[in-house]
């Protein structure tokens, strides 16, 4: 069966946080402290027991449902979709956690990476999650569903024309992006959305070193206020704070 692998890791990983946080640390895993880089570690400091069961259904679905109807992730991936999906949408989550905003809006969310996992880790209040393939948002409304997670909207939209709206100027605190647009485009168009004080986190590859001197434009808007490592190393969060 060629999906075993992916379920095995899932297994593994979400079975070792649980044994290792509560065997180890003999504290609930909201309640260890910052996790450093890398695997289990990464996750330990956000997960909490009872989102453990919601992010297995949710992996688990996202791997049906790539091999019965929708390219939500490349097949090469489903063995790690933990490692290389899961994880490192989880890695920042404390961050993003201590910055303490509620609206949440993920720009290009694809199969749900990483809005869904934040979300079910008790990141924000509200998210909306904007993506303009209708075979993917078909699944992220199935997963809203299945899972019954009633502060999640679904927008079938472009991020361009998502900003045009007047609804959504200046609605949100927080806004995500994983792997999409260039670093100035992106901000460019989130600053329409979120408000002075909030923040942006951009999941990055290796072009980050030079994507924010090829265009400056958005430091009018927005202020580099950090970088983690994730994953492997090659995948970078960086965090952006809006201008007042």
């Amino acid at each position: 069966d060629k999906g075993r692998p992916a379920e095995d890791e899932l297994l593994i990983l979400l079975g070792h946080a649980t044994q290792h946080a509560h065997h180890r640390l003999g504290v609930s895993l909201s309640m260890t402290a910052e996790p450093a880089q890398g695997g289990v570690d990464l996750v330990l400091g956000v997960l909490a027991d009872a989102a453990l069961p919601s992010l297995k259904q949710f992996t688990t679905l996202l791997l049906q449902w790539n091999r019965m109807a929708s390219n939500l992730i490349s097949q090469s991936d489903e063995s790690r979709v933990v490692s290389r999906h899961l994880v490192e949408s989880l890695a920042p989550a404390h961050w993003l956690k201590d910055a303490a905003k509620a609206r949440w809006v993920d720009f290009g969310s694809g199969g749900g990476f990483p809005a869904i996992p934040l979300s079910l880790v008790g990141v924000g209040t509200s998210w909306t999650l904007v993506e303009s393939r209708r075979t993917k948002t078909l699944f992220l409304r199935r997963v809203a569903q299945g899972l019954k997670l009633p502060n999640i909207s679904i927008a079938t939209s472009r991020l361009e024309d998502f900003v045009l709206e007047d609804q959504n100027r200046g609605a949100y605190d927080g806004f995500t992006s994983r792997a999409t647009l260039t670093l100035g485009p992106t901000l460019m168009l989130a600053a329409d959305l979120v408000v002075p004080g909030g923040e942006a986190f951009l999941w990055k590859g290796s072009r980050f070193e030079v994507e924010p001197s090829e265009d400056q434009s958005w430091q009018e808007n927005w202020e580099h206020t950090g970088l983690l490592g994730v994953g492997d190393g090659h995948t970078r969060v960086a965090r952006f704070k809006r201008r007042g």
